[in-house]
């Protein structure tokens, strides 16, 4: 029997966010954040929260480098919106905080064929502008 055989059944494919997916999501958050006069930082990571890409839109708080970056990666191995990680602690989910991760609004899951594929993570003044800029951002691929 051949090894190739044996490996049958014992491994999966698992879809990836490309780089080129990357930038196109950080296009689409550009695009929203300028619509919306929100310059904002834009970080996409995949699904383990490691960086692929990162902008600083130019009026953008220097805090906003940390916050996207973390909004994105606590969202990804989590497989959870960093609005519901909020809402759990608003909720009474102390132990939440903990976590290392960061519960502030904009870190939204990026979804192909259904799978998880990365997060995308915005922080600028408004968090309902990092919301709708993060969910138009994963909407644009899919």
């Amino acid at each position: 029997m051949s090894t190739a055989g044996l490996a049958h059944g014992q491994t999966s494919q698992v879809q990836i966010l490309s780089l080129d997916g990357a930038r196109a999501l950080l296009h689409a958050a550009e695009q929203k954040a300028q619509q919306l006069s929100a310059p904002s930082s834009l970080a996409v990571v995949d699904t383990a929260g490691d960086l692929i890409l990162f902008e600083q839109m130019e009026g953008a708080r220097p805090i906003g480098i940390d916050l996207a970056i973390g909004k994105a990666r606590s969202a990804a191995p989590l497989w959870e919106t960093t609005q519901a990680l909020e809402a759990a602690i608003e909720g009474g989910r102390a132990a939440a905080i903990t976590a290392g991760v960061i519960q502030m609004d904009g870190g939204v899951l990026v979804r192909i064929g259904g799978a998880v594929v990365g997060a995308v993570g915005v922080s600028g003044l408004d968090h309902h502008n990092d919301i709708e800029i993060a969910e138009s951002a994963a909407a644009a691929v899919k």
